[in-house]
């Protein structure tokens, strides 16, 4: 029984198979194909070796691109939290204890609301006005929680990694709902 016509994987051309396992109608075609999938693989082993080339500080600046992708989409109906108005311009993840001076509150989700551009790089955060925003947004308790001490803390790659992974999957939660509504 002869294999029914198929459509070559490479040029699209319908033909007639030799044996089951034939994918390509010509000799050039199967050599494209090949070729391809040679291509393929060197380019997954270049990104599987970059992968294991970053390093920590790679890893937490994609967790914190992450993190603040999701607080941005979280406050995307908000104001600034510093000056309190809507404008079409850039906004920002703005850390009310900084990631300096707090590290340990980097990805703390009560640390870091949306900021204009002009408030989080020409006035340093406009740290008075966003500490009243703040106190109205989440109340005193917290920002005195905020405020106070905390045991340091250093992230391993593999935290990291799970942090950027959490907030990467909350982002796109959050735009398919924003997209729904």
């Amino acid at each position: 029984m002869k294999p029914r016509k198929r459509k070559c994987k490479h040029c699209g051309d319908q033909y007639q198979p030799f044996n089951s396992m034939q994918k390509a109608c010509s000799v050039p075609c199967a050599a494209a194909l090949g070729k391809a999938a040679k291509e393929r693989k060197d380019r997954q082993r270049t990104a599987e070796a970059k992968q294991r080339l970053k390093s920590r500080s790679d890893w937490l600046r994609e967790a914190q691109a992450a993190f603040n992708k999701w607080v941005r989409l979280r406050d995307s109906a908000l104001p600034c939290i510093s000056c309190g108005r809507h404008h079409k311009g850039q906004y920002h993840a703005g850390h009310y204890r900084t990631v300096g001076a707090n590290p340990e509150l980097r990805f703390e989700p009560l640390n870091c609301h949306k900021q204009c551009a002009p408030c989080n790089n020409h006035k340093s955060g406009d740290i008075v006005n966003y500490r009243i925003n703040l106190v109205q947004r989440i109340g005193q308790d917290l920002v005195e929680w905020l405020e106070g001490p905390h045991d340091p803390r250093k992230y391993t790659i593999d935290e990291i990694k799970e942090i950027k992974a959490e907030y990467s999957q909350k982002a796109r939660e959050l735009e398919k709902q924003l997209k729904n509504s």
